[in-house]
């Protein structure tokens, strides 16, 4: 056969197996939650190897990448169509295009990855495309963590959120535990159709998943003074809540809740994000009602606020007499939604922005910093979209006793985008070895400890209040004090290792043999 006939069946193979490869992305996706199925999540990632494995070119390894993530991202983020719907008439017709576009384009990491792990692991075997696979795939997890102000959301370590691997990411982070996920499935799959090797491939995660297991089994040391936090779920619905008449409701409903229980007092009270029906410029009548209520006790709110011509979506800190005794603004906004990239062009079209009531977008704060809360320590505060940023829960200015999440997840719908976001929330409670507190606006408002365990929660869509005891740190675990340099490095290492054993392999082939 012709070398041009071989290339030929080869790319038919790639464009064949494209919409397979959709498929078991799709099938990957159920690992994320809602759903939770990690072991689908691995079975993709062996069926999903094979095809690699069997494609003889990087364009067509690319292809079948790309391909696998469309599939994966699509059914993982389809919840990105739903903060276009709260306002159909303005802006229902970007939503198929969100969509294609986000899962389209971040298919290109993975497409690039595919096309790196076989120009890498050409040469070196099974095994060697193996461990390239899981390489290169993570590392181009690692880098839209980052680039672009990144996206770490539906990480492939994310799908072991509520099992005992989740443990894990104390140690690796969640792109170390997304090598070892992948790894385990391609070492697997490499093995096929010998059992026995396969077993002795899945033997290192078999450890490591018990590992895991004893890690979340151990107790969290209780507390010897426990301090309360109330929290406080209005369920305000995105397309009501900015409505005047219902924005009152809403807000006479957290006083409620704040002032409820008077058999036993909190020691603090979280409202959630943007929950003043104001900006903290004009709101001094409304905060002394909320310190009304409180009857003393200290109140975290969200809320907008004017500085000069620049906006910000902030959180305050409200002391029992109704004064700001302390003041955060978020600095790590959604593009798009908080601000726009490149926003002089995008003023010539007339574009605004769905994701502030003020239409045209915030500034950025400073960057992190720690609140003093007294009696309950220091809190690192979060404004929704950025605690689903390690990097930036690594980056505070010193270790806080817990860390603090007000959010408004009524953009991300009822289906999987609330639940992803609280599966975030439980991963960097143990990536820190710190509890989580999370006040969502319709939920899920959630105290989370330091292994990752839901202590006390409000259900998704249900308005009401929960007090719960503030659970007790750990000790700072390891990747809290490195980050995601190790495995960074990692990674580089065994790329250039399976780099040099390729050359080193081609070069033994093309020797003339004696």
């Amino acid at each position: 056969m012709s070398e041009t006939a071989v290339a030929s069946r080869k790319g038919i193979f790639a464009r064949r197996s494209m919409p397979a490869a959709i498929l078991l992305g799709a099938l990957a996706a159920l690992g994320q939650a809602p759903v939770g199925l990690p072991w689908a999540t691995l079975a993709a990632l062996a069926l999903v190897f094979r095809f690699f494995v069997l494609t003889s070119t990087v364009r067509g390894a690319a292809w079948i990448g790309w391909s696998f993530g469309a599939g994966y991202f699509a059914a993982s983020l389809f919840w990105i169509v739903e903060p276009f719907f709260v306002d159909i008439a303005r802006h229902g017709w970007m939503a198929p295009f969100a969509l294609v576009f986000m899962a389209g384009g971040f298919a290109l990491f993975w497409g690039a990855a595919f096309a790196l792990a076989h120009w890498i692991g050409r040469g070196t075997g099974r095994w060697g495309q193996a461990v390239a696979f899981a390489l290169a795939l993570a590392f181009v997890e690692l880098t839209r963590s980052y680039i672009l102000t990144g996206f770490p959301w539906a990480m492939i370590g994310h799908v072991w959120v509520g099992w005992g691997p989740m443990q894990l990411v104390a140690w690796v982070g969640p792109v170390g535990l997304s090598v070892l996920t992948v790894l385990a499935a391609a070492l697997a799959s490499a093995a096929w159709p010998s059992w026995r090797r396969g077993g002795l491939a899945l033997l290192p995660f078999a450890v490591l998943y018990g590992l895991g297991m004893w890690q979340a089994a151990q107790p969290v040391p209780a507390v010897e003074s426990p301090q309360v936090v109330r929290l406080v779920q209005p369920n305000a619905a995105q397309h009501l809540k900015w409505d005047p008449d219902h924005a009152t409701t809403f807000f006479r409903r957290q006083l409620e809740y704040t002032a409820a229980g008077a058999d036993g007092r909190p020691d603090l009270v979280i409202w959630p994000e943007t929950a003043i029906p104001t900006v903290l410029n004009n709101a001094e009548p409304l905060l002394m009602r909320v310190a009304q209520a409180a009857g003393g006790v200290p109140v975290v709110l969200g809320i907008q606020r004017w500085e000069g011509r620049d906006a910000f979506n902030s959180l305050i800190v409200l002391d029992g007499d109704g004064v700001v005794a302390d003041l955060y603004d978020k600095y790590h906004l959604v593009p798009f939604g908080e601000y726009l990239p490149l926003s002089s062009m995008f003023d010539t079209v007339g574009m605004t922005l769905f994701g502030s009531s003020m239409g045209f977008g915030y500034s950025s704060g400073p960057g992190p910093q720690l609140l003093d809360l007294g009696p309950l320590g220091s809190a690192l505060p979060l404004i929704c979209y950025e605690a689903i940023f390690p990097q930036d829960v690594n980056a505070a200015p010193a270790r806080p006793g817990w860390l603090l999440q007000i959010t408004n997840d009524a953009w991300f719908g009822k289906v999987s985008g609330p639940y992803q976001h609280l599966a975030q929330a439980r991963l960097r409670a143990v990536e820190q070895g710190l509890p989580m507190v999370r006040a969502a606006n319709t939920g899920v408002s959630a105290v989370i400890d330091a292994r990752g365990e839901i202590v006390a929660s409000i259900p998704l869509n249900e308005a009401g209040w929960i007090d719960s005891s503030l659970p007790s740190p750990l000790p700072p675990t390891i990747y809290a004090n490195t980050g995601d340099w190790p495995v960074f490095f990692v990674l580089l290492a065994g790329l250039s290792g399976l780099i040099v054993l390729r050359r080193r392999n081609a070069i033994d082939a093309s020797s003339p043999q004696r």
